[in-house]
């Protein structure tokens, strides 16, 4: 081992290219493995921008002879430890409230809505900001507007932040703009927090409709699956409508999948690469040693001692390359999770260390044997004459 060690120490220009293959394959594959679910939830989430693939609509109908029937707070505890379930949110509507601004009368659609409802559809504040989990909890008297009707009322969206408005006898301030994507179809509708509005808003709706938004698009089915069966444990079921968009799911999933071929095919090949590469190498260096081979042996080395030695180089060749690959698959671990916002599961890290340094030894043993073995089986003669 100290004499294969000290060959690839000695001509280590020969190996740069093919250790650098194998470590960046190495990385690569630690990296994706790594962080592939954090990656895929942070992917899902920038996909629910467009089309909102990961997310479950939960309704109850209205029922002709019977009352409307809505989801009790105990159900919605139940469908949040649902495995696979990130955020659920509820709402109240009230249709047709009024505002009376400057002798005015507004009218418009009114929702109460929950801390997770800005998240769960990636809604952003245009101006001022979103009511958060304080504001619920205290029951603010404060509200966020959709573009079209606070230029409506105030003229523009900015000049509509501060101001206060009166729905129904109470007093409320306005506190931001919606924004985002899915904000083109609220233009026109009021929010307030959920708590606010179901003490201060008359005829309030109760929560008839959830929203249940998943971890990745994986977790869709079985949640869904899961739902009904939830919910009738918890309260009646009657009237139960569960909406998925099946379609643009399965087209997000067809997208990533080509995706995660592409580079998983990539990673592959570098490291396929990298494997002939030492083959390559090793044979060459055969050759270019016939005749210290033939010394070698002359002097009483044994045909295991010379195979030892060349499977030796092969494998500190791609133990090497392993281990660079290891530390920089750990660099982008660690990028990656401040970038995301996560922490890198450490099981998942030291099981891709493993599955590398085994790689390693297998590549390295599948490239160095044939040479190995070919210049442990040179005739003395033979060697000693080679030109």
């Amino acid at each position: 081992m100290r004499i294969s060690f000290r060959e690839v120490l000695r001509k280590r220009r020969r190996y740069i290219g093919v250790m650098a293959s194998i470590a960046l394959g190495t990385a690569g594959f630690i990296t994706i493995v790594t962080m592939g679910r954090d990656l895929k939830a942070n992917f899902n989430n920038d996909l629910d921008l467009l089309g909102g693939a990961t997310i479950i609509a939960a309704h109850f109908d209205p029922q002709m002879y019977d009352r409307q029937e809505w989801f009790r707070n105990k159900t919605v505890a139940a469908i949040e430890t649902i495995p696979g379930v990130r955020d659920v949110t509820k709402s109240r509507l009230r249709s047709g409230a009024t505002t009376t601004y400057q002798e005015k009368v507004f009218g418009f659609n009114l929702v109460g809505v929950d801390e997770n409802y800005w998240s769960l559809f990636s809604f952003s504040p245009q101006h001022g900001r979103l009511f958060n989990a304080s504001d619920i909890a205290e029951g603010r008297k404060v509200a966020v507007l959709g573009q079209d009707l606070a230029k409506t009322i105030f003229g523009s969206p900015e000049a509509a932040i501060g101001q206060i408005l009166n729905m129904d006898n109470n007093l409320y301030q306005v506190v931001g703009i919606i924004g985002g994507v899915r904000a083109a179809d609220k233009t026109l509708m009021a929010f307030l927090p959920i708590t606010t509005a179901q003490s201060r808003i008359p005829n309030i709706s109760e929560v008839s409709s959830l929203y249940i938004r998943c971890n990745t698009w994986d977790d869709v089915a079985p949640v869904a699956a899961a739902l009904p069966e939830v919910i009738k444990a918890n309260q009646t079921d009657k009237g139960l409508r569960v909406q998925v968009g099946w379609e643009p799911l399965k087209q997000v999933q067809r997208m990533f999948w080509w995706v995660s071929l592409f580079i998983y095919a990539s990673i592959g090949a570098t490291l396929v690469l990298g494997g002939f590469g030492i083959w390559n190498i090793m044979m060459a260096a055969v050759s270019a040693r016939t005749r210290e081979i033939g010394l070698k042996k002359a002097m009483g080395a044994e045909d295991s001692d010379i195979l030892w030695q060349f499977l030796f180089e092969a494998l500190t060749v791609t133990f090497t390359s392993a281990f660079l690959g290891v530390l920089m698959g750990r660099v982008g671990i660690e990028y990656m999770s401040r970038m995301l916002g996560s922490s890198p599961p450490e099981g998942l890290f030291m099981l891709c260390l493993a599955a590398g340094l085994a790689f390693a030894a297998v590549l390295g043993i599948g490239a160095g044997l044939y040479p190995s073995i070919r210049a442990s089986r040179m005739q003395v003669v033979d060697a000693m004459r080679y030109e």
